[in-house]
């Protein structure tokens, strides 16, 4: 029998296809999940899937748009049909928008925002909860912002990530004396991503630390005693 930490344990990591998503689903196969790759661009999911194949792990692709509301209905119907509990779920494709002063927030754009970063982390709640509750386990991690924490021009993007940390933590205090399941949320801090990259184009990215540095306390987190509610700040 494997050693590795999470050995026969199923994880599903959204935004999988790059930057941290990326990186976490790596780090997840490398301590012997079986990892699902969720994000629209089959190309990148591709390449990480052979990356987790080629270090000897276990990973499996599923591309599709979060936005869709009812691909989650599939996913989630694909999975239950060959595996029985979800382990672990990252929460982590989001988009950026436009920085832009409240008055100012597109209508248009802000209602896409808002179904990436929140609709959809609620619909992939609720069509994977009896999954997560069959688990002995279970651990949700959500990726938020300091922007969480009102910042001129970003209230957008901001909105959005204080929205996901209440309502995961709801779910975790709603589930925690009913089943396995643990929710934690994490703060990526400042790291080398294309996102980063659009926010702050002056930033030096070699400055800023890499997305594996997030990965590695992701997975830290999920194979440790962690208690649900359990926010932390990667830096």
């Amino acid at each position: 029998m494997s050693d590795l930490p999470l050995s026969g344990k199923l994880a599903l990591v959204t935004g999988a296809s790059r930057g941290i998503g990326a990186a976490t689903a790596l780090a997840l196969g490398a301590a012997g999940a079986h990892v699902v790759l969720t994000a629209r661009t089959s190309g990148g999911l591709e390449e990480v899937e052979d990356r987790i194949h080629q270090a000897g792990g276990h990973a499996t692709i599923a591309p599709l748009d979060l936005i869709d509301g009812e691909s989650i209905g599939r996913l989630a119907q694909a999975i239950g049909g060959r595996w029985q509990a979800l382990d672990i779920l990252v929460l982590n494709a989001a988009t950026l928008g436009s920085l832009a002063a409240v008055q100012a927030i597109d209508a248009k754009e802000f209602s896409r925002l808002l179904t990436l970063n929140i609709a959809a982390p609620q619909a992939l709640i609720a069509a994977f909860d009896g999954m997560l509750r069959a688990s002995g386990d279970a651990r949700i991690v959500a990726l938020t912002s300091s922007v969480a924490t009102p910042r001129a021009y970003w209230g957008a993007y901001g909105a959005s990530k204080a929205a996901l940390e209440t309502l995961v933590g709801a779910y975790g205090e709603e589930v925690k004396n009913i089943s396995a399941i643990r929710t934690h949320i994490v703060d990526p801090g400042a790291t080398r991503t294309a996102m980063r990259a659009r926010a702050f184009p002056g930033e030096d990215p070699a400055s800023l630390k890499g997305p594996e540095v997030v990965a590695d306390a992701i997975v830290q987190l999920v194979t440790a005693d962690t208690p649900t509610g359990h926010r932390m700040r990667v830096e």
